[in-house]
């Protein structure tokens, strides 16, 4: 019987789906809305915001390089639109290099957790 992790259906595609959706309102929200944090709490969310992009991303079937470059680009383009008067928010490298580490983390979290196990000599 295949593990869930190897199942790409409807249900893998729609919480990438809503992933996507809430890290559109995360990394989007006016500033009125960001609520206030401790120093550093930013990046953590950025972190880890990326890092279930990654893990719903590969497992609604998408493939690993393609999924780290589109990441990665999403997150630069999503800095550089914080930066806009649009939005009003401020771009910032630190929090894309915490995307980047999000993604990295969940690409090698999905690959440790979906290894094929070697049996075990008796």
């Amino acid at each position: 019987m295949p593990s869930v992790n190897a199942q790409h259906g409807a249900l893998s595609r729609g919480v990438f789906a809503v992933s996507v959706l809430v890290s559109l309102a995360v990394l989007f929200a006016p500033p009125s809305d960001v609520p206030s944090s401790p120093s550093g709490v930013d990046k953590l969310v950025h972190l880890g915001l990326f890092l279930l992009l990654a893990l719903t991303g590969r497992w609604a079937g998408a493939g690993r390089t393609v999924l780290a470059v589109v990441l990665v680009g999403y997150a630069a383009v999503s800095e550089v639109v914080q930066g806009l008067d649009v939005v009003g928010r401020d771009a910032s490298v630190a929090d894309w290099a915490a995307d980047v580490v999000g993604v990295a983390a969940g690409l090698l979290l999905w690959a440790l957790t979906t290894r094929p196990r070697r049996p075990t000599a008796l």
